[in-house]
């Protein structure tokens, strides 16, 4: 079996790459982070963002209509915006915003489905799409500076750890163990034709509580700071339903949270 993977040197799709060389069409390739100070977020390159979720899908489509290939869309749980419902169900359109600093990776995703849609249902090709609710483990660069690995950076050198706001806003923090056997089952299970399906965990906690247990795990000294401006259009409460993966690809995350911290942070440490 042939099995391209775009994206594949990326945080997620690393680990997908071994998972698949270690038995034995997916496509992930599009920045991720969204800290504006970062030089390797959508912000800082929006246009490529844009360009590989949008362009970049539509040629690995035709790719994969013209070699008969299966094909799997790495969408987000950016699609569903600042949502009004909670959890969010695949069924639900969002609250996206298609002019605001967000919407050159939100919408772009959202583009990236319509057009995976339409060749499923106009060129029958055999493509699904994950839509990929906030991940962590090893791999995550810091330059990214997502939540968590800033929080452990900062932990682990002393620094003040910065919480934007007060802390309110909620996440759910999927290990990437678990989201590689969620894509993995997505993939390969019979009857994923043409479906859509929510990856990550249904664990929500507060981003003060993720302070928190990251100051704990690591036992450190950092004071927690608060800085009041909170980046435009950042949902405040984000928790996927799982209700379909878990019917359709019997999964559900499996590693809890303080192991999947306490690995992370080990991996951090490592590193320093």
């Amino acid at each position: 079996m042939k099995i391209l993977v775009t994206g594949g040197a990326g945080f997620i799709g690393s680990h997908l790459c071994d998972r698949l060389i270690k038995e034995g069409y997916f496509h992930l390739a599009s920045p991720a982070s969204q800290n504006y100070h970062s030089k390797i977020s959508y912000h800082a390159l929006p246009m490529e963002t844009m360009l590989a979720n949008t362009t970049g899908t539509l040629h690995l489509l035709k790719l994969a209509k013209k070699n008969n290939a299966k094909f799997l869309f790495a969408s987000t749980s950016e699609v569903y915006g600042d949502p009004k419902e909670h959890p969010q169900k695949e069924e639900y359109n969002g609250n996206v915003s298609p002019t605001g600093p967000r919407s050159v990776y939100d919408e772009a995703k959202r583009f990236g489905e319509t057009i995976t849609s339409y060749f499923v249902r106009s060129e029958s090709v055999d493509a699904r799409i994950a839509r990929i609710f906030n991940t962590y483990g090893s791999r995550m660069l810091k330059e990214d500076m997502r939540m968590v690995v800033s929080f452990i950076s900062q932990s682990l050198s002393g620094s003040p750890i910065t919480i934007f706001g007060k802390g309110n806003q909620t996440r759910s923090l999927c290990y990437i163990d678990d989201m590689v056997e969620g894509l993995m089952k997505l993939m390969f299970e019979p009857q994923t034709k043409g479906e859509i399906v929510n990856l990550g965990s249904a664990e929500e906690h507060s981003v003060l509580e993720y302070a928190q247990v990251i100051k704990k795990l690591t036992q450190s000294s950092s004071l927690i700071t608060y800085q009041e401006e909170i980046p435009k259009d950042d949902p405040q409460r984000r928790r996927p339903d799982i209700s379909k993966a878990k019917k359709l690809l019997h999964w559900e995350p499996t590693v809890l949270l303080e192991e999947g911290l306490k690995k992370m942070i080990e991996n951090f440490r490592k590193k320093q």
